[in-house]
């Protein structure tokens, strides 16, 4: 049970227009948007940061920005936004071998060096205390330009809010999410856990 009940859809009409966006990334509006409602302000400048930052402004796909996303949301532990980034990923076309080995992106040759690169980061830096170092900033700078990293880094800052938004909320994870999260997370032992 979450720790505050997520509002209805309808309840604010410029929250909603703005959460149409999330129809076409995950094909439903999330829990957390709804519960986010209940200040609107906090809703609408959440959808309106998410929109900046998955904005495609050179060479980081939307594909990758979710796998992004998800190596960040997994590093925290956030099962509800682990699914979500992952059917994001899917969604946005992110091939079916890195979907299915996002576990081995280190390894598996379905990612680039560039990819392992930006996955590194993200994972690096969503770590207490955070794992961010020259050797990061090197291998960053041997495939991406500066304005890519920080799309990059946006990417990761607005998963650490809703890392922390929904596994402290309890939010309700949504149909969609679990079918996601069960077919490319599952044989790792992915569950909702708290989501329920």
């Amino acid at each position: 049970m979450p720790l505050v009940t997520p509002l209805s859809a309808d309840h604010d009409l410029e929250t909603k227009k703005l959460a149409e966006f999330f129809n076409e990334t995950l094909g439903f509006c999330p829990n957390s948007v709804l519960t986010m409602q209940r200040r609107p302000a906090i809703s609408k400048a959440f959808i309106n940061l998410n929109k900046a930052v998955m904005a495609n402004e050179g060479r980081v796909t939307s594909a990758l920005k979710r796998m992004i996303a998800w190596v960040s949301s997994n590093s925290t532990g956030c099962r509800y936004c682990q699914a979500h980034a992952i059917r994001a990923a899917e969604r946005y076309g992110a091939e079916q071998e890195q979907l299915d080995n996002i576990w081995e992106y280190r390894t598996h040759p379905a990612f680039s060096e560039a990819e392992r690169a930006a996955l590194d980061f993200s994972l690096q830096a969503s770590q207490v205390p955070n794992g961010v170092d020259e050797e990061i900033k090197k291998r960053l700078y041997e495939h991406w330009d500066e304005g890519e990293i920080v799309e990059m880094l946006g990417v990761i800052s607005l998963f650490g809010y809703l890392n922390r938004w929904n596994d402290s909320m309890g939010t309700s994870i949504e149909g969609g999410a679990v079918e996601s999260g069960e077919q490319y997370l599952g044989k790792h032992g992915w569950e909702k856990g708290k989501h329920s």
